[in-house]
């Protein structure tokens, strides 16, 4: 009680403290009695107490028997954005699903109930390129104070004196985008269409760099061929949704053969050539806790995925695939993880600094680093134990989730269509499909 009494008038306050927490920083060693200070949404200090003054008008937050560690980081979910490629054809990296994505989504409140603080959102894999993610960050979402979902979004400056949406490219093999033309009907096909349209990008680009300016010598504006582009100057990470082993090395080939930048996402059989994802310096989004039953390409999904990737050289984060599974458990798919083999650093590394670094948030976000943005969780106890709740979440140093509030908690303990407003959506074709 003495935390949520003492943490309501935090928001306002200059500088707000919290003491005798256990710490995990994730770039620092955890710190039983812990201190962690934020000054107007950023993090001004973390670790032992003794190393840091509090100032006289602090807000001063009695932490004893709590956790504290950095905001989790979801490298795949398709919360609150439903859709954004249709069925005109299957590759259309043009399409954004900024443009879909509802900030009033109930979701993006049992979301910060999991303690997640940043998601990257992704339309469907039902396509060989559905189009550009979207990287938010849970700003007071769903509660009507956020109606554009730029304000959720990450942005920096785009060099003409306006932001640019910081996302990636949402791409897929295997099963999902096979369905009748004009998509692919085989694995074969889907890559050849996807060489094909990289090929058709890097003549554009040679068309726009001849031009030289000269607005009469321009290609017409193509804006799926311009998204390849940023792509093929890496300007803009491919997320890969890819299960079997065979199709995880075919997009290690398109990879190297155009040099983009690539994220393998979900990777069920990834153990299996963890040596070739390590020898290409990719990184890997794995699932831990997927849909049961029902999908043949992930039927060798294994908790040892994790630690054999790592184990490897292999960067990993994990991530909810939301809605296929809740982001209310995220914390539990890291402690599958260590079940499975994977050490207690790399699983909680893989929960926030390794995505933050796959979505190129390292300098803002993922560990509790003086400097970067408040975003923290508090918790009851040790993040693995299947009893601990997230008690707090915090985004820029204001308060997002309280258990203790009576519609939060709502959104903690319901079913997944607790507080629900959105019809679930569907990836892939009509019957459909994991994302």
């Amino acid at each position: 009680m003495a935390l949520a009494l003492a943490t309501t008038g935090a928001a306002q306050a200059a500088t707000t403290v919290f003491q005798h927490a256990h710490l995990i920083p994730i770039d620092a060693p955890e710190t039983a009695d812990g201190l962690l200070a934020v000054v107007d949404g950023r993090i001004a200090y973390a670790g032992p107490a003794d190393g840091y003054t509090i100032p006289a008008d602090a807000v001063v937050v009695d932490a004893t028997g709590r956790w504290i560690m950095p905001g989790l980081v979801d490298t795949h979910s398709h919360v609150g954005g439903f859709g954004a490629a249709d069925d005109s054809g299957p590759i259309q990296p043009g399409v954004r699903v900024l443009d879909d994505v509802n900030v009033l989504d109930a979701g993006y409140r049992r979301v910060v109930a999991g303690g997640l603080t940043t998601l990257n959102v992704m339309p469907g894999s039902g396509f060989l390129s559905s189009g550009q993610t979207v990287y938010l960050k849970m700003r007071k979402v769903g509660r009507g104070e956020v109606l554009d979902a730029e304000g959720l979004a990450y942005t920096t400056d785009d060099g003409r004196g306006g932001r640019r949406v910081l996302g990636g490219l949402k791409m897929a093999n295997g099963t999902n985008p096979q369905r009748k033309p004009p998509f692919p009907g085989t694995r074969g096909k889907s890559a050849q269409l996807v060489r094909s349209t990289f090929i058709k990008a890097q003549e554009y680009r040679a068309k726009v760099a001849a031009a030289n300016g000269d607005a009469a010598k321009l290609p017409a504006r193509d804006l799926d061929l311009e998204t390849l582009v940023e792509v093929l100057d890496r300007k803009r990470v491919v997320h890969h949704h890819t299960h079997r082993a065979d199709d995880i090395v075919t997009v290690l080939r398109l990879q190297q053969e155009f040099g983009f930048r690539l994220v393998l996402q979900h990777v069920s059989e990834g153990w299996k050539v963890a040596d070739q994802i390590a020898a290409a310096g990719v990184p890997c989004s794995v699932i831990v806790i997927d849909a049961p039953g029902g999908k043949l390409e992930a039927r060798e999904l294994r908790f040892e995925t994790g630690a054999i990737l790592a184990e490897a050289g292999v960067k990993v984060a994990f991530h909810t695939d939301d809605w296929i599974t809740d982001s209310r458990l995220f914390l539990r798919s890291a402690a599958l993880g260590v079940r499975g083999g994977m050490k207690r650093a790399d699983a909680l590394r893989a929960l926030t600094l390794a995505g933050a670094e796959m979505l190129d948030l390292q300098d803002r976000i993922g560990s509790l680093t003086a400097g970067k943005d408040a975003d923290f969780i508090v918790l009851d106890g040790d993040p693995f134990s299947v009893y601990t709740r997230v008690r707090q979440t915090w985004v820029e140093g204001r308060q997002v989730f309280d258990l203790e509030d009576p519609d939060d908690r709502l959104h903690a303990d319901g079913g997944q269509g607790a507080g629900a407003n959105q019809t679930p959506y569907l990836c892939c074709a009509d019957d459909g499909g994991e994302s």
